[in-house]
């Protein structure tokens, strides 16, 4: 079964109440099996647009990433990257 990913570009508006949603986040996404592979870090942007932070997370199946991006805690815990940051997030299923 391919693995799913939850993938964010995001540009952070303040930092401090964002860090957070970033810690929360820590404790959701495991319970869905999910494991950050990208989160922030050296960025270079070589064509188009785009938010400067990215985040990967990779979760076993690609239902359990949306069940973790639907997951009422983590809704809960959005309210704080919405008022703190714009993006694009999206869930995509992995290549086998």
């Amino acid at each position: 079964m391919p693995k799913g990913y939850l993938i964010g570009h995001v540009t952070i508006h303040d930092p401090e109440a964002y860090k957070a949603y970033g810690a929360k986040n820590n404790e959701i996404f495991p319970k869905h099996g999910g494991k950050f592979l990208v989160r922030g870090g050296q960025t270079e942007i070589l064509e188009g647009d785009c938010h400067p932070r990215h985040v990967v997370v990779e979760f076993p199946s690609y239902e359990a990433a949306l069940a973790a991006y639907n997951d009422p805690e983590y809704q809960e815990n959005m309210k704080i990257r919405l008022a703190n940051s714009e993006g694009t997030v999206v869930v995509v299923e992995g290549y086998e």
